[in-house]
């Protein structure tokens, strides 16, 4: 029998991602997936800032190109794609065409999962992760000291056990762990499937100069969705799980196309498509990531495969600390307690916005809208790690409402640190920072183990975004920031036995 502190089950965009991050904090993990690699048929293709601030922080972001900024993202509806456009849907309501590029140091990115997910197992990989692809996971059991796993080599057939401290579960919607652990889920469920084609087409790509990326087809008897993953593959989404032969696949591409191209077929997909969230994200010493925990539709918000890597983002620095003794094992507790609502934000924003508000069904009631730069940027983390993130705040809000409440993100600022510029957001990713001009609270920080950081001396805001006003703190006072780059505690004064065993609590948690 092998052991390992963690178990990863699921070796896709999540399970990676999850990898990466725990890698990046040195923890030992194997990550098994029954595939031998990627999928054919890429699924998620944009990626948000948070995501691109995320990998830039473990130091690949480099990497994956992202977007220029400025960049106008399009949907129009179209008879067929070289057909005229009949109308242009918002790409969210009410919000700007072009998304402002001073709340983060990234702009997002536009890769398709199957080009993101090498380069995620590559660098994992670089950091020491054990990922065994063509390794299915057979059964489980839960021991008095973790998780005992029966897995099996697909190539050669061997079985063996591994036994591990903590498993994590992003083996999908489907999940088979969630399944077993009878954990149930809530929304508004199976709404339908849809069938995809997946095909190469490097003559449609002319088509894109005219500015727009998406195209809802709408012929007589005849409704489509077609978009391209940026390589000259493109994927046409078809309502109703019906088999199609492929000459009528064939034919359902040229009606969409409108134009005598040549392509060729890739792969089909067939997707559900429904809206469900666990119950619970955590089942003793189990973990639910990504879809496992919340089976949400394709959205232009990014809202499946981008919530499922800020989850690993969550959860990755928690598990550190309690392996490495430095935090208390209810710390844990916080990832369901911090990731579920969030979970439930998205499911209720996803259904309230009119790309699926027709699907979701007359029992469904929705919610007023977030704009996307307050689900980017500006949602509340609730738990007992944080100190001050109380009910009387929203769910999210526009990151200039938020002035450094405990529960948010903490803003990027381009900052300047010993002559060089850096974003505020480099400042945190591995440690507890707390960043002061009070000579009195630094001195705390060094005698509890943060990292320190002199607002002012040591790092110098811009004169129109001084420390004070962005996170909403006297020149006497201090903020804390978490490992994840949210803000968990701070104070409008020097320090006293109260401020400071408040602040002892929050981090033993």
């Amino acid at each position: 029998m092998q052991h390992t502190p963690i178990l990863v089950v699921g070796g896709s965009l999540v399970g990676l991602s999850t990898s990466l991050f725990l890698s990046w904090h040195g923890v030992a993990h194997i990550v098994i997936d029954k595939h031998p690699g990627s999928s054919p048929h890429p699924r998620a293709m944009g990626f948000t800032e948070t995501t691109l601030e995320h990998y830039r922080a473990v130091g690949i972001a480099d990497q994956i190109p992202q977007v220029p900024a400025g960049t106008r993202l399009r949907r129009v509806t179209v008879d067929s794609l070289a057909g005229d456009w009949k109308s242009e849907q918002a790409w969210t309501p009410g919000e700007a065409p072009v998304r402002p590029s001073e709340l983060s140091p990234c702009t997002g990115a536009a890769i398709a999962q199957d080009r993101l997910e090498p380069i995620l197992r590559a660098a994992a990989i670089k950091r020491g992760a054990d990922c065994r692809t063509s390794t299915e996971l057979i059964d489980f059991r839960l021991e008095q000291d973790g998780v005992l796993a029966q897995v099996r080599d697909r190539i050669s057939g061997q079985q063996y056990e591994i036994g591990a401290r903590y498993l994590i579960a992003a083996d999908g919607a489907a999940s088979p762990i969630r399944e077993k652990l009878g954990i149930p889920r809530s929304g508004v469920g199976h709404l339908g499937v849809l069938r995809s084609v997946l095909f190469y087409c490097p003559g449609a790509d002319a088509f894109l100069q005219r500015g727009a990326q998406q195209f809802t087809i709408e012929q007589q008897g005849y409704r489509a969705f077609l978009t391209t993953y940026g390589d000259s593959r493109w994927v046409l989404m078809l309502d109703g799980d019906e088999d199609r032969t492929g000459a009528e696949l064939q034919s359902a591409i040229r009606r969409a196309l409108g134009a005598d191209l040549a392509f060729e077929i890739i792969t089909t997909g067939r997707w559900e498509l429904a809206g469900r969230v666990a119950d619970t994200y955590r089942h003793g010493p189990i973990f639910l990531a990504g879809d496992a925990a919340h089976q949400l539709p394709p959205t232009r918000g990014g809202f499946g495969a981008n919530t499922g890597i800020d989850d690993a983002w969550n959860l990755a620095w928690k598990l550190k600390r309690v392996l490495a003794g430095e935090a208390a094992p209810g710390l844990l507790d916080t990832y369901d307690a911090e990731r579920r609502p969030i979970g439930w934000l998205r499911h209720q924003q996803t259904f309230s916005r009119p790309d699926y508000a027709t699907r979701a069904g007359a029992a469904f009631t929705p919610d007023p809208l977030f704009g996307n730069d307050a689900l980017e940027f500006g949602q509340l983390v609730r738990s007992a790690a944080v100190a001050g993130a109380g009910p009387d705040l929203p769910a999210a809000a526009a990151p200039g409402q938020w002035i450094g409440q405990p529960g948010t993100r903490a803003p990027h600022v381009w900052l300047e640190r010993a002559g060089r510029r850096m974003s505020s957001l480099d400042l945190f990713g591995k440690d507890y920072v707390l960043i002061s001009a009070s000579e009195t609270w630094l001195a705390v920080a060094g005698e509890l183990g943060l990292q320190p950081v002199a607002a002012g001396t040591g790092i110098v805001f811009p004169p129109a975004q001084p420390f004070g006003a962005l996170f909403g703190v006297p020149p006497e006072g201090a903020t804390v920031v978490r490992p994840d780059g949210v803000i968990g505690w701070r104070s409008q004064g020097a320090p006293d036995g109260g401020s400071i065993g408040e602040l002892v609590a929050t981090l033993m948690r």
